[in-house]
């Protein structure tokens, strides 16, 4: 490897090149059996800058054998020495922040200030945080007679395969990987076509810390990579964020196996407005909630947004002047707030809703935010932001999660009406509700169908919150205590007869 790779670079194009046609695998930079490659595209100008390798099923098997073998010794160290190396390989993740903010933006076409920088930062919080959690992976005494000593313990289920997606590669990478090694299970990784990059990086990092064969990581294609981890013998738990068509199959094949899985669906979660709101900061707000600096390219966007009639038609104006001020342009450069959609099926993807949304009548979709003027952003997927109203709310664009910079605004009157229309979709992600009325704001926080509902904020996963989601919105918990001991454990129970 080049001097380059060892040390933290800013020059994220050089270090795509010197990650390319690269797994992780055993501690060590494979190359793929196959000897396929993929192109790695720069969305915000279609370069091609990087290949990452196609791995397939020989790949998968190397990876999880090595992990298999691992994992045992793994599982052998004390959980807070675990825990200790996790936080150790933070602290090398943190000096390396810089470097992995500009990687993702270059893979992903997310804007480096508002978006990029921001992940990279919360990846070294997550493994802190996972990482002082070692202690707490302990059992009980269970009272069950005087001549009898039971007791359970918390032991780690094996190997665990993981499917990341590409909004937030890294932030998701942290999320299944820390809990799970800190529990003392090894980890295979498969990451996101479209965002192979930076979260390779950050298994050479951390490889440099821990054991060989722990963490392994590999790219490649759904059916070809995925489908072979989630099926494979000695793979006993699959943690999964994407589709809600793609979790059902992995849940499929899990329940053939009879192993756990953890699955995070998406969302179309509603943001509901009431007139007694702190207006600036609500519509404020509405910004955040909407994910605009990621294209709106997030589960928990706000894409159903119900505002109280009174003040329906200024929340509209000041919602769509304030998105309107906001910069796209070039992810690296620092002015500028919103960067790309993702790839080309995306693009069209999104497009096609506005198209739908554009056509129907009585309708109105206001576009907010200038293209970018530079010509060499002239092959980029960008799309300007559209906030609808006047849709019916049997629409596409209400019913089904675009993951595009797309939202629609509705006004309401009765309280009773607008919760029944927030909880009429099939997934059950996320939710706030912006209110000065604390008896309002419990109300609704608890007959809202979500797994995490906010009020007067909408924070991005938080570690040490417990996230996850209800109905088509997937099953278990991330980002918690609980979610390491109740998803990457499982409880044994001891007896002991001293009769």
């Amino acid at each position: 490897m080049s001097e380059l790779f060892e040390a933290p670079t800013l020059d994220q194009a050089a270090l795509a090149r010197a990650l390319s046609g690269f797994h992780l695998i055993g501690g060590k930079l494979t190359r793929p059996v196959n000897g396929r490659l993929f192109p790695v595209v720069n969305p915000a100008t279609g370069a091609t800058v990087a290949e990452a390798a196609d791995g397939d099923s020989a790949d998968v098997d190397a990876a999880v054998a090595d992990a298999a073998r691992a994992q045992k010794d793994w599982a052998l160290l004390p959980a807070r020495k675990r825990g200790a190396l996790v936080h150790q390989a933070a602290q090398l993740i943190r000096a390396h922040v810089e470097e992995l903010a500009r990687l993702v933006a270059l893979e992903t076409g997310k804007a480096l200030r508002t978006e990029s920088r921001v992940e990279a930062n919360n990846v070294a919080d997550i493994f802190e945080f996972f990482g002082g959690l070692g202690g707490e992976i302990k059992g009980e005494t269970v009272p069950f007679g005087p001549d009898v000593l039971n007791i359970t313990v918390r032991e780690p289920l094996g190997v665990v395969g993981a499917i990341i997606p590409w909004n937030i590669p890294m932030m998701l990478l942290a999320l299944k990987v820390a809990p799970a090694l800190v529990a003392g299970n090894s980890i295979v990784v498969k990451s996101a076509e479209e965002a192979p990059l930076a979260v390779l990086r950050i298994a050479e990092l951390m490889n440099r810390v821990l054991p060989p064969g722990v963490f392994n990581i590999l790219s490649g294609q759904g059916p070809e990579c995925g489908a072979p981890l989630v099926a494979h013998d000695l793979v006993k738990k699959v943690t999964f964020t994407g589709s809600v068509e793609t979790g059902r199959i992995i849940a499929r094949t899990a329940a053939d196996k009879f192993i756990p899985v953890t699955l995070e669906l998406g969302g179309k979660s509603p943001m509901i407005v009431f007139a007694d709101c702190d207006f600036e900061k609500t519509v404020a707000g509405a910004l955040t909630s909407m994910r605009f600096t990621r294209q709106g390219q997030s589960c928990t966007a706000a894409s159903r947004i119900f505002v109280q009639r009174p003040i329906y038609e200024k929340f509209v104006a000041e919602m769509a002047k304030r998105v309107d001020a906001m910069v796209m342009g070039d992810p690296l450069d620092e002015a500028t707030d919103i960067g790309t959609i993702i790839s080309p099926a995306q693009y069209e993807k999104v497009q096609a809703f506005i198209a739908e949304g554009k056509a129907t009548s009585g309708a109105e979709g206001r576009a907010c935010a200038r293209m970018p003027a530079d010509p060499t952003l002239r092959k980029g997927l960008f799309i300007q932001p559209h906030i609808f109203t006047g849709l019916d709310k049997d629409s596409r664009l209400v019913r089904e999660e675009i993951f595009g910079p797309v939202t629609v605004v509705f006004p309401f009157d009765d309280a009773e009406a607008v919760l029944r229309d927030a909880n009429d979709t099939e997934f059950g992600l996320a939710a706030s509700v912006w209110t000065n009325d604390l008896k309002i704001a419990l109300r609704f926080a608890h007959r809202i169908e979500a797994g995490l509902v906010q009020v007067n904020q909408n924070l991005v996963v938080q570690p040490n919150l417990s996230y996850g989601g209800v109905k088509n919105s997937g099953l278990g918990k991330e980002a918690s205590l609980e979610s390491m001991l109740e998803h990457f454990t499982h409880k044994k129970t001891i007896m002991v007869n001293m009769a």
